[in-house]
């Protein structure tokens, strides 16, 4: 996975804005003012990318367990967030699961509200 197919994957979901709220290299998404994706646009550079995705627990420890690449969430709630290594162990298809069920949380836990506005 390349920096652009990321970038598109996560900008297509509905209701997705992405921003760097933190600084100049942490390009966040989120869905209704909430994060579901995170990564350090320099590590994509360095050929090291990585990126933090929000996670049911159980499964975080799950995928922890079966992934060396697969991480408690750098700078993040270690239970329910991952940090997961691109381009590794973990394959392209189930990064884009995590990110779909990231999304998903995060959507899921916004009020009926904010749903209907998306």
């Amino acid at each position: 996975m390349n920096l652009e197919m990321y970038y598109e994957y996560c900008g297509s979901k509905k209701g997705v804005i992405e921003h760097f709220p933190f600084d100049e290299d942490t390009m966040v998404f989120k869905v209704g003012g909430k994060m579901f994706a995170l990564s350090s646009l320099m590590h994509w550079e360095k050929e090291e990318p990585s990126v933090n995705l929000k996670c049911d627990p159980d499964l975080a420890q799950e995928l922890r367990a079966r992934y060396d690449d697969i991480k408690p969430g750098f700078h993040m709630s270690k239970i329910h967030w991952n940090t997961i290594a691109i381009n590794k162990s973990v394959p392209d298809l189930l990064i884009k699961e995590l990110i779909d069920h990231s999304y998903d949380l995060v959507h899921k836990s916004l009020t009926k509200k904010i749903q209907l506005e998306l």
